[in-house]
């Protein structure tokens, strides 16, 4: 089955499954229930997940809370089937571009009325907008990550002024050492090309009343892509067709003088286990196009309940304990930005730091559509930008994505 349609086809049928079920379940909230948390990946660290845990179990006597780790890849199916599911997890983790596909559906529970115990105004704004839906409020952000760069301080001692200079710098470096990458830009990583996009005055899509306007022919997006192009074929050894998924590795084996990549990496460059191994990177913030940080992708995930969890009282009560102070501060230590504004000092102040902080308050989220989901699933963006680093046409392919992205928002 086409990924795409069969996303689509979930969705839909999740739609007719949970009408009328944004509310709680009305489910038994006795002592001796298990509560099942999805977190996605790695990034939440042991010491965070061994806090939730320890005190959920404090909190809530004779209740246990059990940690199911799942994969990125195939998510929004998973979930989707799974949400539906008379077998439901209590809380979710997915990633913020895929959240609207959840909240407009019915699959998550409203916890308008907890909003403020959660946060409120002190949550990540674009990470709030993200998870809610029509008036409502579904999915409190979990953590984000802003994309940086990574230098290697030996070649690389300042940041660059402008993207114009930062094009120039890293062809520079290529031009000056014959098989690195002066910027690693794998084919498929259309993430580190929004950027370029965004600080032309274009988008990805805009919403035009009901209608979705899909935006990268436009001229400004088109000036944006252009450059992409010239970064992919002139300054960047990566495979033209290949993800983005770890940049560092280059770094590490000294092929790459710099890459692009959310501010967690920056253990995974410090800590090579190549030998000789490179040293810790210089870390900047992109810069834009008139100067401060660049609009970069802020990347990061969002945790909602389940609407049909069998006992939402103390699925709020685990995700209270996620949004507390402690908890967050446990992402901030190990160098993720925490759910609340106030909480950004706890990832220090270090230089470092200061450019996560930097990239953090500019950075920028993809269009609020509920079928966004689907346009990732359907991989035309890394197909898209496959061609472009292979040298095509970039209006002429800008055109015909456009038609496709369109078909997806609005079918």
């Amino acid at each position: 089955m086409n990924k795409t349609l069969g996303a689509a086809a979930l969705l839909g049928a999740a739609a007719l499954v949970l009408t009328g079920c944004s509310g709680s379940t009305g489910g038994d909230d006795a002592e001796g229930a298990e509560i099942r948390v999805w977190l996605v990946g790695t990034d939440t660290p042991q010491d965070a997940r061994d806090y939730l845990t320890d005190t959920f179990a404090e909190e809530n006597p004779g209740s246990t809370l059990v940690i199911e780790e799942q994969s990125w890849d195939g998510l929004v199916d998973k979930l989707t089937t799974s949400l539906s599911s008379s077998d439901s997890p209590d809380l979710v983790e997915f990633g913020n571009t895929q959240a609207p596909a959840f909240t407009s559906v019915g699959a998550l529970l409203d916890i308008s009325d907890i909003y403020e115990d959660l946060g409120g105004d002190d949550l990540l704004p674009g990470f709030v907008e993200a998870g809610s839906y029509d008036g409502a409020f579904y999915a409190p952000p979990l953590y984000s990550g802003a994309r940086v760069v990574f230098a290697d301080p030996a070649l690389v001692a300042a940041a660059p002024e402008t993207l114009e200079d930062y094009i120039a710098q890293a062809k520079e470096l290529a031009a000056a050492n014959p098989g690195d990458s002066g910027i690693y830009f794998a084919g498929q990583d259309w993430y580190n090309a929004l950027p370029f996009i965004w600080e032309n005055g274009g988008e990805l899509a805009v919403a035009d009343g009901d209608q979705w306007d899909a935006q990268l022919s436009s001229d400004e997006s088109v000036a944006g892509l252009l450059q992409v192009q010239d970064l992919m074929t002139a300054a960047s050894t990566a495979p033209k067709d290949g993800d983005n998924a770890e940049p560092w590795t280059p770094y590490c084996e000294g092929t790459a003088i710099q890459f692009s990549a959310p501010n967690w990496a920056l253990g995974l460059a410090s800590e090579c286990e190549t030998d000789p191994a490179p040293a810790a990177p210089f870390v900047y913030a992109l810069p834009g196009a008139d100067g401060g940080a660049a609009q970069v992708f802020a990347g990061g995930s969002n945790i909602g309940i389940s609407a049909k969890s069998a006992h939402p009282e103390l699925a709020k009560s685990a995700l209270e304990i996620i949004m507390s102070d402690e908890f967050q501060t446990i992402y901030g230590e190990n160098g993720l930005i925490p759910a609340k504004k106030s909480l950004a000092s706890t990832l220090g102040d270090t230089p470092e730091a200061m450019a996560f902080t930097e990239a953090a308050g500019n950075a920028k989220l993809t269009p609020a559509s509920p079928n966004w989901a689907e346009v990732e699933a359907s991989r035309v963006l890394e197909d898209f930008f496959v061609k472009i680093a292979q040298g095509g046409d970039v209006a002429e392919l800008a055109t015909e994505v456009d038609t496709k992205i369109e078909d997806i928002l609005n079918g």
